[in-house]
């Protein structure tokens, strides 16, 4: 980020001579579209960022009717960033949609977000923070030396791992471009077809606020694809490549913080307040794949018996369930000093990190309307649920239970399972959309939709 208000932006572009402006938003499609302006004077920058400009929306939503399509697009000035591939001084920021009227583009997924956002905290008093797991494919041509066996490929380093240094520069550039990330590691898809090679890797991400978690995420998208195009390989985000080898998930850790402080463990142990939000995304765990899964290629990954989970369910550190609580450093123990002999002995308490993972996502979402729909879920299970302690000891399965053995056909078959297509997920979220329409978060117009699109692949 290099701003927090206009008079920062602009103060910022006069300084370093910056002479391009691009303007960034999603349409339906999820690709981040771009309206770029040569920058003539302090004048013409300060009309651009006050004023924005008009786009035809029946091009970007294809539910507009093309007599009345007009938007606007106003920049958001806290999300600009250097664009770090022009080969002149540029600025790029994300933007708001806007109606005729001037007011907030309703069926906007951005927008449904800052609404889902602003009605969890009004609701609960709590704030939602979210972070993404990235994965992705590299796709060049394979590379005969120090090979990987397939699906061998967990945490490998170089020479293993041959495309550790572009995985390495798209996180500092995501990083200089506002986006707060965790780490990055290869993953466990490694296989080759016909003389290319596919390599997966992760990108993660920290917990930050909701609507700016999303945002990092689109544009790092956006960056990988840039720096793939340059570097002459292709990256997907395709949940699934090739049958039998390892699908691409966008797990969605979730955060509750109140005055900036986590309210995700008591006394050491999980919080009620995480029960409830976890009971609320199994409450509405078969209508969340139609806003996380929302592709036919989805319901490739989403098959029963292989690593991406398929039946509802939660449980701790163990990633055969749908939500996963990981690891909390709970223990109070100081490990580093364990480690480090010699060290001065501290309190350690990094209770602040603890998370719960929703993990049957994909990238093929559009990452917008997923996180408002968890968030939705989140308020369900928090504040309208009737027995919500209920709905999360019925989901609970041991942390030894591997709901993807043969050994555990019992367990497994007594759990409520994800939809196995796009059409189920419509039929599910068609039973659940008062949760999502509450207060007019989604509207109803995007859900019949999101519908429709999911029954006919419009």
């Amino acid at each position: 980020m290099i701003a927090g208000n206009k008079e920062e932006l602009i103060r910022y572009c006069l300084a370093n001579d910056v002479r391009v402006m691009n303007f960034h938003y999603c349409g339906t499609d999820t690709h981040l579209k771009t309206l770029t302006f040569a920058l003539r004077d302090r004048s013409h920058l300060e009309n651009i960022l006050e004023a924005g400009e008009r786009v035809d929306g029946s091009s970007l939503f294809p539910f507009l009717e093309a007599g009345r399509s007009d938007l606007y697009v106003i920049p958001v000035y806290r999300t600009a960033f250097r664009n770090p591939f022009s080969e002149v001084p540029a600025v790029d920021v994300l933007c708001q949609f806007f109606d005729r009227d001037g007011k907030p583009f309703g069926n906007s997924s951005r927008y449904v977000l800052s609404k889902a956002a602003r009605c969890f905290k009004e609701h609960t008093g709590l704030e939602m923070q979210a972070m993404g797991e990235l994965e992705y494919y590299v796709m060049a041509p394979e590379q005969p030396l120090y090979p990987v066996k397939e699906q061998k490929g967990y945490h490998e380093s170089a020479p293993f791992c041959k495309y550790e240094d572009l995985r390495t520069e798209a996180m500092l550039l995501i990083t200089a471009a506002g986006g707060k990330v965790k780490y990055g590691h290869s993953e466990v898809g490694n296989f080759t077809r016909d003389g290319i090679l596919y390599e997966q890797n992760e990108i993660e991400f920290t917990p930050d606020d909701i609507e700016d978690a999303a945002d990092q995420l689109v544009i790092a998208q956006w960056i990988m694809r840039q720096l793939a195009w340059r570097r002459g390989v292709t990256i997907s985000f395709e949940p699934k490549l090739s049958v039998g080898e390892a699908g691409s998930g966008l797990h969605i850790h979730c955060k509750f913080t109140r005055d900036g402080k986590s309210v995700m463990t008591e006394n050491g142990v999980l919080s009620a307040v995480a029960r409830k939000a976890i009971a609320g995304l199994m409450d509405m765990g078969t209508s969340l794949p139609a806003w996380g899964n929302p592709s036919l290629n989805s319901y490739q990954r989403l098959v029963p018996n292989q690593e991406a989970p398929t039946s509802l369910c939660w449980s701790y550190s163990n990633r055969s369930a749908l939500v996963r609580v990981p690891l909390g450093w709970a223990s109070g123990l100081d490990m580093a000093g364990i480690a480090n002999p010699g060290e001065k002995s501290q309190a350690c308490d990094f209770s602040a990190k603890q998370t719960f993972e929703w993990r049957a996502s994909d990238a093929s979402a559009d990452i917008y309307l997923l996180m408002a729909a968890l968030c939705c879920a989140a308020r369900h299970g928090i504040c309208t649920l009737p027995d919500a302690d209920a709905v999360a000891r019925r989901t609970y399965v041991d942390l030894g239970v591997n709901i993807h053995d043969s050994s555990n056909r019992e367990i497994k078959d007594s759990l409520e399972q994800l939809p196995s297509d796009m059409a189920g997920a419509a039929d599910e979220l068609e039973k659940d959309r008062k949760v999502y329409t509450l207060d007019g978060v989604f509207p109803d117009e995007l859900v019949d939709y999101q519908i429709e699109y999911l029954k006919h692949n419009l």
